[in-house]
């Protein structure tokens, strides 16, 4: 055969391959929907384990290696959980009838919202000057609404947000009220104005970037400020997801944030701008790349295709920011200092101390 033939019948199979997939996925809702019926939990590690290993097992009699056969059927569990749980969201979202506005709906995170408050079965509104990538009936200003929806989602940058919330207060609306802030102490006086003005009020913070198909392994944090039943209206939209909901009070939210976010922001411009800096091109050091590096330059690479601005008011709004920053400081110093004096020690010491750290991972 050509390699024009070969090329041709390996496109046949790749298309044979895709139709399977497609008949997989559809296997995989009819389990989502006799899960459902019999109350069982949409993710099953037990089965999952036992998926793998068939397809190890299949692997070595078909002559494929273990590795390729073990990411392939991960990806395919994936994707099946993912539509699993969209089908569970549908089925179970408590929308139908209710209706939903989402200020700074034109945003990523807004348009997620959008569409995942549509899936539930709510009527969706947007309100936001920008244009919106997703469908639905829009506003420019949240101003000109009469803010009687029964669930407002306020997914607007920091600064925005505190405004619109300092701006709800005056007239708090009915329904359902919460932020989607990647900070809370710059929120927290409007949010706390809106609950003393009889709001159903609460903070979100979904741990997740607007690409996220799938809430298995992601977290929701829920903050109470002042309105508990609020905080668990809120928490209830995600209950037919896999997403995991942590309750965290507003100060021990920031403080966390500072190196969650903050520091591994920090890391990852700072690898970006001494790469950038150093006079090798990207393409010269991907060629040349370890393991290691390649994982580096995915993350960084992603950091920083996001909103700098963003970025700028997680590390400049966060009174716990400067701390974990300076934290961050010194423990390069410190490398640079025991890399420069020859202190063999101090630099094991160093790591040992972070592989300890990492050994309790699993402890609250």
């Amino acid at each position: 055969m050509t390699i024009d033939q070969l090329r041709a019948r390996l496109a046949e199979l790749d298309g044979e391959m895709l139709r399977l997939v497609a008949r997989r996925l559809e296997l995989a809702r009819e389990i989502g929907e006799a899960k459902d019926r019999e109350g069982m939990a949409l993710r099953d590690f037990g089965q999952e384990k036992e998926v793998v290993g068939r397809a190890i097992r299949l692997a070595d009699a078909a002559g494929v290696s273990q590795e390729l056969a073990a990411e392939l059927v991960a990806l395919l569990i994936r994707s099946s959980l993912a539509a699993q749980e969209r089908q569970r969201v549908e089925a179970r979202g408590g929308g139908g009838g209710r209706r939903a506005l989402v200020i700074g709906g034109s945003g990523r995170m807004g348009e997620w919202f959008v569409r995942f408050l549509a899936s539930q079965g709510f009527a969706v509104e947007v309100a936001d000057p920008a244009p919106s990538a997703v469908s639905a009936p829009r506003i420019s200003d949240w101003r000109r609404s009469e803010l009687d929806h029964d669930v407002i989602v306020v997914a607007a940058p920091l600064r925005t947000s505190a405004d619109i919330l300092a701006g709800m207060a005056t007239r708090p609306p009915r329904g359902l009220l919460f932020d989607i802030g990647s900070l809370k102490s710059p929120l927290a006086a409007p949010l706390r104005a809106l609950a003393d003005a009889g709001a159903r009020v609460a903070s979100l913070h979904p741990m997740f970037g607007p690409d996220t198909a799938l809430l298995s392994g992601r977290h929701v944090i829920v903050v109470d400020v002042g309105h508990p039943e609020a905080a668990a209206e809120a928490a209830a939209l995600f209950e037919p997801t896999m997403a995991t909901i942590v309750p965290m009070d507003l100060e021990s939210h920031d403080r966390a944030v500072a190196y969650v976010l903050g520091v591994s922001h920090a890391l990852n411009i700072a690898f970006s701008w001494t790469l950038a800096e150093s006079g090798e091109t990207a393409g010269h050091l991907a060629r040349l790349s370890s393991t290691t590096f390649d994982q580096l330059l995915g993350i960084a690479g992603r950091v920083a295709q996001e909103n700098p601005h963003l970025y700028f008011e997680i590390q400049s709004l966060n009174r716990y920011g400067a701390a974990a920053l300076d934290g961050l400081h010194e423990a390069v110093e410190r490398v640079r200092a025991a890399v420069r004096q020859g202190d063999e020690t101090a630099f094991v010491s160093m790591m040992q101390r972070g592989r300890d750290y990492f050994a309790s991972r699993h402890t609250p």
